[in-house]
């Protein structure tokens, strides 16, 4: 079963299920997005979507139009009131689908799941997603310095959050 969380215009966010497994690999493993995350490996994405959702979440991000996949989010710390968007990845890129699905999200994780707070890390060079997460209404909190290891190389990120009531100011 597809369990569709917010739908859009003409976006929606449905739960990911098995057969969703490839799709998320193949977007994590693409060259223009696996230099911007850390990859998880197809195990913990089977526990994830086998588990009840309530601490951790992959959604797929779909077409109304056409149910075609176009993005894949990941949720964690979601049995707190301050859940993580680990994983933000739009497979068709250049149409406004980062923008309309993160809008959708963060629909979803205030008005319909009322969580006091969300945040992101993001590596420094990702000119693209910072200024999307900022112009959003993500607030730039802080930059952990050298702390992931890609490559032979330290990298850093900028951690990025949103309280509700910034939310419900701008939305």
């Amino acid at each position: 079963m597809n369990e569709i969380l917010i739908e859009g215009q003409r976006l929606k966010l449905r739960r990911a299920n098995l057969d969703d497994l490839n799709y998320i690999m193949t977007l994590q493993a693409a060259p223009e997005n696996l230099k911007f995350i850390v990859p998880f490996d197809e195990n913990y994405h089977r526990a994830i979507i086998n588990s009840d959702g309530s601490e951790k979440l992959d959604i797929i991000v779909e077409e109304v139009a056409t149910s075609q996949s176009v993005g894949y989010f990941m949720l964690r710390e979601l049995d707190s009131p301050c859940a993580e968007y680990t994983h933000v990845i739009i497979g068709k890129k250049g149409i406004g689908y980062g923008r309309e699905s993160l809008n959708l999200l963060l629909k979803w994780t205030f008005d319909v799941k009322k969580f006091h707070r969300v945040w992101i890390d993001c590596k420094d060079y990702n000119s693209v997603a910072l200024h999307l997460y900022e112009s959003l209404g993500f607030v730039r909190e802080g930059v952990l310095r050298e702390i992931i290891l890609t490559g032979g190389v330290y990298e850093n990120l900028i951690v990025l959050g949103m309280i509700d009531r910034e939310y419900f100011c701008k939305h």
